[in-house]
């Protein structure tokens, strides 16, 4: 793990509509702990604070420390709520993690080697990302940041399949085990271009047919 975060919070007791709205007045975040042995404790953290660890993406697949009453807990980022028009964050769900215990937690997907590929640096092809997360199950131990992969060796109109990623030592994917084998990325010539070709390609069929007609005139 690259970076260490720590989430500093407070319980609160009064819930309720009410009661949140006024906490987003002073500058906090409503927020839950959850999971494990322990009961569900309501938090508030600072909004400022939160805003500043969302820039980073690793937050959202990291281990995180929160600090609350003198004690520190490790939890992960479960769920965050935003308001649908401010730059404004509603709720946050953090999830205890339990040394030894499975978890399944969301991860982006980090796509390598776009410069190399041969579809894409040599016959006009663009890579289409078409998943850009994956939901995995592992030990907190193995919980991975991302997952990377290789474009390096794609040509046009080739593909990568979830089962061809290589996911790191101890990582399983969720929709794999249920048996799934979606398209993760691939590389296609653009639309227009296609278009284009075949744009030229009846524009000359029809000079080769309107020279022949002359031709045959004389």
């Amino acid at each position: 793990m690259s970076e260490d975060f720590i989430v500093h919070a407070e319980t609160r007791s009064v819930q309720g509509t009410g009661a949140s709205r006024r906490l987003r007045r002073t500058g906090k975040v409503p927020a839950i702990l959850y999971g494990g042995d322990a009961e569900p404790v309501q938090l508030s953290v600072d909004h400022n604070e939160m805003v500043r660890h969302l820039e980073h993406e690793a937050f959202y697949s990291h281990i995180l420390s929160i600090e609350v009453d003198g004690k520190t807990e490790n939890a992960v980022l479960k769920d965050l709520q935003r308001h649908p028009s401010k730059a404004q964050i509603l709720h946050a769900d953090f999830m205890r993690v339990v040394a030894g215990q499975s978890m399944r937690m969301t991860v982006p997907l980090h796509f390598v080697g776009e410069d190399k590929s041969p579809g894409i640096k040599n016959n006009g092809g663009v890579l289409d990302r078409l998943r850009n997360e994956l939901e995995i199950e592992c030990l907190p131990r193995n919980l991975p940041e991302y997952i990377e992969v290789d474009v390096s060796g794609l040509d046009v109109n080739d593909s990568i399949h979830l089962e061809e990623l290589t996911l790191p030592e101890g990582v399983t994917s969720v929709a794999q085990a249920h048996g799934e084998n979606w398209t993760v990325v691939a590389v296609h010539v653009p639309r227009g271009a296609v278009e284009s070709d075949d744009a030229e390609g009846d524009a000359g069929d029809a000079d080769e047919a309107a020279g022949g007609e002359g031709e045959s005139e004389d």
